[in-house]
């Protein structure tokens, strides 16, 4: 196994991974510190600490799904010229870890979702100590998040760690406000009406926050497929319990929910899509649901105004697109 992690990174050749290093520690006292991010969430996040201190690339951008993402040459000649790697960690990235756990040896790489503690995390229903990795549902636990980007910033380039803990000092309390937020929204709809049914489980620690119940076709990670009686029985927990509306994802095939659909209106219920959810990534870069908190405004907006609650049509600050 150790073999053929390291065939990988010979695979690009050692001239291309040699040429041009200069020591870490001099490429981050002179210039701006390089990171590469696996996802879009964690490389925002590390904008917004790092400002323009920082200079920040994603792997993973809109609708990449990060459980089946595999790193092409590019991605791992871009992390070997990093000063510093991000990335969440608890299992998301799965056929990514061989890699990274093999640059770790030749360039810092923090694990930033890991630093959350067991207690806070949600249990993966399937295999013991492995954890549900969608922690960026809950603004809260990605303050958690946003520290440990501060701190490994400021491990990798100390000289400026002053600047990177304002900056995430001034982001937690943004998030602060955005939780609030979705907690007001989301409140408002009828208890009974608080089921949130998408493609896959990425909503748990979202559920969790804000009080609903979560129903995913496919398990925690994308890579299982819903069988014939998954729908099935899904179909008849829309039937029986009257749920007008589920939700698309904008990483995952709508195959599953149409399929549902489907399913109901062949057993005489109307079942609409309440919107498309971002869930494993954000929206299109330059936008406002292309940030984090843009991400998650959008998601809270368009969950609580589906479910029939009460929320701005352009959500918390007037910045959603149009039809959101």
């Amino acid at each position: 196994m150790i073999a053929s992690r390291r065939s990988v990174l010979r695979s690009i050749g050692a001239a291309a991974l040699g040429a041009a290093f200069a020591p870490r520690a001099a490429i981050a006292a002179e210039g701006r510190l390089s990171i590469v991010a696996t996802t879009g969430m964690i490389a925002d996040t590390a904008r917004a600490i790092g400002g323009e201190l920082v200079e920040v690339k994603a792997l993973m951008g809109p609708g990449v799904d990060p459980h089946a993402y595999r790193q092409t040459r590019t991605d791992i000649l871009a992390m070997r010229r990093a000063d510093l790697i991000l990335w969440n960690g608890l299992y998301l990235e799965a056929q990514m870890e061989e890699v990274l756990g093999d640059l770790s040896g030749l360039v810092p790489v923090r694990a930033v979702a890991e630093t959350i503690p067991a207690e806070q995390r949600i249990a993966h229903d399937d295999y013991a100590d492995r954890f549900d990795p969608h922690v960026w549902m809950d603004p809260a636990l990605w303050r958690e998040v946003a520290f440990a980007i501060r701190d490994a910033m400021s491990e990798t380039a100390p000289h400026d760690a002053a600047a990177f803990t304002a900056n995430a000092e001034a982001y937690t309390a943004e998030l602060d406000v955005l939780a609030s937020y979705a907690n007001d929204v989301l409140g408002s709809v009828p208890e009974e009406r608080r089921v949130l049914l998408t493609a896959h489980d990425a909503f748990n620690y979202f559920g969790r926050a804000y009080g609903y119940e979560v129903i995913g076709i496919q398990g925690i990670s994308t890579e299982s497929e819903a069988g014939l009686n998954r729908i099935t029985e899904l179909v008849n927990l829309l039937v029986d319990r009257g749920i007008a509306a589920v939700f698309v994802e904008s990483s995952v095939s709508d195959r599953s929910i149409r399929a549902l659909i489907e399913g109901a209106a062949a057993e005489g219920h109307e079942v609409r899509i309440g919107g498309e959810l971002y869930s494993d990534a954000m929206g299109s870069p330059g936008t406002y649901e292309g940030t984090y908190v843009g991400m998650i405004d959008h998601n809270a907006t368009v969950i609580a105004t589906a479910l029939g609650g009460e929320a701005p049509e352009r959500g918390m600050t007037g910045k959603l697109s149009a039809g959101s």
